[in-house]
């Protein structure tokens, strides 16, 4: 048997370091599995300048569900690196459980990505970028960054017009501080070409083979407007990917995360483990063009989106 792939759980593993201090990742495995299985990245969210690998549904029970490995990750926030730091540092992340794979337990063929808010930008902007084989200020590297599949909750997807919806909505803040112009290093407007490199957006090609994407959003939100969602749905459909959307009917903004522990801190437009308390939440459902109005969605659903996209079903 490879080393420790019987272990359900292993926390504080290193995969990379920074002048900041070393990357950690905590690995749960599904408690029944023995061999090789599939292997999920989770992204947490916070702006990209708070939360931790903690901040997290209940992953190991998401793991023993989907029958697959999840790994939650670390990431340098803004108050470390500016963008696009974030981005490196997922990168070399799917690069270490590719490296790592035999010794880790996981199938390296079979890596999906799933995160929240910010988590989910990074999620989103990663699996659309997979053909790049080294991002400006990346180590050069020869493992591939590809991955299978894509789960983003409520993703901040055009960096520019958030800070415009938040703008609207807060007339009286300086824009300098929303957390889309910290991770920049300043407002999206003044610096265009870093604002689009950051856009998942900016990489879907018709002519370059996409993963599997799946996209929840609450119909509530104003932290993140659901027009992001929405925008990225169809330019995936456009592109000919193979791409779903759910709109949480009232829903706000981190519906993913446990009670207790809301992104950023901002309770007045967070929901505080809703979608844990109500098992399902109704919501428009859009797939292939077709907008269904009465759908379901819940943590079952993205189980179900993960065990068919890497093998599991």
């Amino acid at each position: 048997m490879v080393n420790n792939v019987t272990m359900s759980y292993r926390c504080d593993v290193r995969f990379s370091s920074r002048p900041t201090g070393e990357l950690l990742l905590d690995l749960y495995r599904p408690a029944s599995a023995s061999g090789a299985v599939p292997v999920i990245v989770w992204l947490h969210g916070g702006g990209w300048f708070t939360g931790d690998r903690t901040l997290a549904p209940d992953l190991q029970a998401r793991a023993d569900a989907i029958g697959a490995a999840i790994a939650s990750i670390e990431y340098r926030l803004s108050g470390q690196a500016l963008f696009p730091a974030q981005i490196i540092d997922l990168r070399a992340a799917i690069r270490y459980l590719r490296e790592q794979a035999g010794e880790l337990g996981v199938d390296p063929g079979r890596i999906g990505l799933w995160g929240s808010s910010a988590g989910g930008h990074l999620a989103a902007l990663a699996g659309v970028t997979g053909h790049l084989t080294r991002w400006e200020g990346e180590d050069p590297s020869d493992t591939p960054v590809g991955v299978q599949a894509v789960m983003a909750a409520y993703p901040p997807v055009d960096l520019a017009m958030c800070v415009r919806d938040a703008s609207a909505g807060r007339p009286e803040a300086d824009p300098i501080g929303f957390p889309e112009s910290r991770v920049l290093g300043g407002l999206p407007a003044d610096l265009p070409e870093l604002a689009a490199s950051a856009g998942p957006l900016t990489y879907i090609d018709a002519a370059r083979s996409l993963p599997p994407f799946q996209l929840a959003h609450g119909t509530a939100d104003v932290a993140v407007r659901m027009g992001n969602s929405v925008r990225l749905y169809e330019a995936l459909h456009a592109a000919g990917a193979d791409a779903e959307l759910y709109l949480l009917d009232g829903y706000k903004h981190g519906f993913l995360n446990p009670g207790g522990r809301m992104e950023a801190g901002l309770s007045a437009v967070m929901d505080d483990g809703r979608l844990e308390a109500a098992g399902t939440a109704p919501a428009r459902h859009l797939r292939d063009g077709v907008d269904t109005d009465a759908a379901l969605f819940g943590f079952t659903t993205i189980d179900e989106f993960f065990r068919t996209h890497l093998g599991l079903a």
